[in-house]
């Protein structure tokens, strides 16, 4: 029997990411109109350059959990003969979004002050 393991990524910065999973779940889900929670894994592999790799132990929970506080609506479609279940931020999670959003922006500037760190340009 295969036990899925909690980690979320490969980085020793898998807690720092657990505390903004909910955030990055949200700012996705308001860049694409909808996502299933595959594509959501696949998405933050693909854009964090395959450092961050989220396991479903992880997503869904923090999924279901946005979707029980009303943040998310679900739907579902027929792919390839199999029920997909698609995530959209609703009305409410859409002001939740840019709440998190400055919220994440202000403790990133807050930190680099704090650690002294100099942003770096790509």
């Amino acid at each position: 029997m295969y036990i899925e393991k909690l980690y979320i990524c490969t980085m020793s910065s898998a807690k720092l990411l657990k505390g903004t999973l909910q955030t990055i779940i949200l700012k996705l889900l308001d860049d694409h109109e909808k996502m299933y929670g595959y594509e959501i894994t696949q998405k933050v592999k693909e854009l964090s350059g395959g450092e961050f790799k989220l396991t479903e132990g992880a997503l869904y929970p923090a999924l279901h959990k946005l979707e029980a506080d009303g943040l998310l609506e679900t739907s579902t479609e027929l792919v390839d003969g199999r029920i997909r279940k698609y995530y959209s931020l609703s009305r409410e999670g859409k002001s939740e979004v840019k709440e998190k959003m400055g919220e994440a922006a202000t403790f990133i500037e807050k930190l680099q002050l704090v650690l002294n760190l100099k942003p770096t340009v790509s």
